[in-house]
């Protein structure tokens, strides 16, 4: 009987899984976690559940019995620390063996960690498990001085939630403008200016030097002066989990290289989510993207190609971000640099904005704009026609024909 694995119970992993006994799989099926807890999604971790709107049994893809019926067993709280290729097994911390078919590496990404002074100390959080959530939002509670280390989406979205609890929040932030890498200066201003409006303060253009305090945070130190601090959240990015491919000799760079049907060099050995560098005819390049549409598509597209079906996982990248009273969604990509002009089309407060490279829509983001959603922002990037900008900064002429 065939036996697939997959590496990593996250949201990769259970939609993965959840697809091969949909398409039929009916051999083995073993889903590893290291966290203790069932497969979860991880965008409320930073929105309802720190919030406090959504419980805790919310966030789980599925119920315990779910896997039960499905013939899945899932191993939780259990890490694949070694892959043998040769041997098509893994080794699981304590020595245990399964032999596999098929492998799916699906081991996610962990937060980077700020090497400073004081890194230590109590009340400095990461946000990246449901376990770092747990904590946070029982530190929030407290209502007690905020710093935001980084203003990427997790430190904002976190930001949010803590003036949601009543926390007077400070963000530091060494670029000019939140999401400076991601969107560039020209919208980044729009989330400085929603977060100001909401009495956060923003120290833009410091980097953070190191925490103080005795065996709890009570400061962090900045290169423009010292903040008091009673929580500290650090969101400086995440780096995929790659040391077990690496390991195993399977080649790696910023995330676990695969083909456009997500497979590694090994035809046995799959990859998918935040840990996957995926080839994108459309870029002439691989990709690595973090967020929740790379794992709900990533994994029933590995899936399928495991099951040996032709598949050119190319989906456009998509997030979305809720900030106070804005809600927002992006879809696109470009690397850092790669475009020449932003064209926005509304108001200050629901906007689409459009990033062009060579008179092209490379990407697009829309703010509090639902009557407008993104489907015609997909269809001209995918048409990679050039675009008049007039039109596009026109909300009274649709986007397209």
């Amino acid at each position: 009987m065939d036996t697939f694995v997959v590496a990593g119970a996250g949201l990769t992993g259970a939609k993965a899984v959840e697809t091969l006994r949909a398409e039929g799989f009916g051999g083995r099926i073993v889903l590893v976690g290291a966290e203790p807890d069932l497969p979860y999604e991880r965008p409320p971790l930073s929105k309802g559940y720190l919030l406090g709107r959504d419980d805790r049994p919310s966030v789980f893809v599925h119920d315990e019995k779910w896997y039960a019926d499905q013939g899945i067993e899932l191993l939780t709280g259990r890490r694949v620390t070694a892959l043998d290729r040769a041997a098509h097994e893994v080794e699981l911390a304590g020595g245990e063996r399964i032999g596999y078919t098929k492998l799916l590496l699906a081991t996610g990404a962990s937060p980077r960690r700020l090497r400073v002074p004081g890194n230590d100390l109590d009340g400095v959080h990461y946000l990246r498990r449901l376990s770092h959530a747990d904590r946070l939002r029982d530190a929030l509670a407290t209502g007690g001085r905020v710093v935001v280390a980084g203003a990427g989406w997790i430190g904002l979205e976190t930001a949010a939630a803590a003036r949601h609890h009543g926390c007077p929040v400070t963000i530091v932030e060494p670029a000019e403008s939140p999401l400076h890498a991601t969107l560039g200066p020209e919208v980044g201003g729009f989330f400085a200016g929603l977060h100001r409006r909401h009495g956060v303060e923003l120290r833009l253009g410091t980097g953070v030097t190191g925490f103080e305090g005795d065996s709890s945070v009570s400061a962090v130190l900045t290169d423009d002066g010292e903040i008091p601090a009673d929580v500290v959240v650090v969101g400086i990015g995440a780096r995929p989990e790659t040391q077990l491919a690496a390991d195993a000799g399977l080649a790696v760079d910023d995330g676990v290289l695969v083909d456009a049907g997500l497979r590694t060099e090994d035809p046995d050995v799959f990859a998918a989510g935040d840990v996957a560098s995926v080839w994108q005819e459309r870029y002439g390049r691989r990709v690595r993207v973090e967020h929740w549409a790379a794992a709900t598509n990533g994994g029933p597209a590995a899936a399928r190609a495991m099951l040996g079906r032709e598949v050119v996982h190319d989906e456009l990248p998509y997030f979305f971000s809720d900030q106070y009273d804005a809600g927002m969604a992006f879809t696109g990509w470009f690397p850092p640099g790669g475009y020449d002009r932003v064209v926005t089309r509304g108001d200050a407060e629901a906007f689409h904005a459009f990033w062009l490279a060579g008179g092209r829509v490379v990407a697009g983001l829309h703010v509090n704009r639902w009557d407008e959603g993104l489907d015609a922002v997909r269809e001209l990037i995918h048409s990679g026609r050039t675009v008049d900008p007039d039109r596009l900064a026109d909300p009274a002429r649709p986007l397209t024909d």
